[in-house]
């Protein structure tokens, strides 16, 4: 025998029994108008919320941005005026090296550039910090030393003013440099 005879003589041992699966697709039931209208009002309302939050978003980039803007106005000449008060003691140095047989109308003229410099500062805001007598506060003030208290200067105070200090409106420009009586 041959190859091919032997396997036509050999009997099949395994039938199929499974026929074919096909599976059959079922058509989505069409929704009710009931269901149809609660589906577009829950996206109605998730769609109303959205904007709620997008809608106050823009309100308070608007508000924020309003707030940096006025801040920038008011404080922009910040580092101007910080350069300025280094101008205003350069002129007092200058003032209080001057000779003793300078010409007086040097002085005056020295002594008008520095009253015309501070009031361009405080024409924009700056003042300088009056400290000299006061407590001592750190938020203006940097205490350079400290001096025991006294019957004349209660602990804690300011008894002398190395170099003033400058605030443009609420902020401070430079603290007062200061000699404090020391606390108990």
């Amino acid at each position: 025998m041959s190859n091919d005879e032997e396997a036509e003589a050999e009997p099949v041992d395994a039938v199929v029994d499974e026929a074919p699966t096909i599976e059959v697709e079922e058509e989505p039931r069409e929704l009710t108008i009931e269901e149809k209208l609660a589906e577009a009002e829950i996206r109605a309302e998730t769609s109303e919320k959205e904007i709620a939050y997008r809608d106050a978003d823009i309100v308070n980039i608007r508000k924020r941005h309003s707030q940096e803007r006025a801040a920038l106005l008011r404080y922009g000449g910040q580092g101007l005026a910080r350069r300025l008060i280094s101008l205003l003691d350069d002129f007092d140095r200058a003032i209080l090296s001057m000779p003793e047989g300078t010409d007086d109308s040097i002085m005056e003229g020295i002594n008008m550039i520095r009253k015309n410099l501070e009031k361009a500062l405080t024409d924009d805001g700056a003042k300088m910090i009056e400290v000299n007598g006061k407590r001592f506060d750190p938020k203006i003030m940097e205490a350079i030393t400290t001096i025991p208290a006294s019957e004349e200067h209660s602990p804690n105070t300011v008894v002398q003013v190395l170099e003033p200090g400058w605030m443009l409106h609420d902020r401070v420009l430079r603290p007062a440099r200061v000699i404090v009586t020391a606390v108990k």
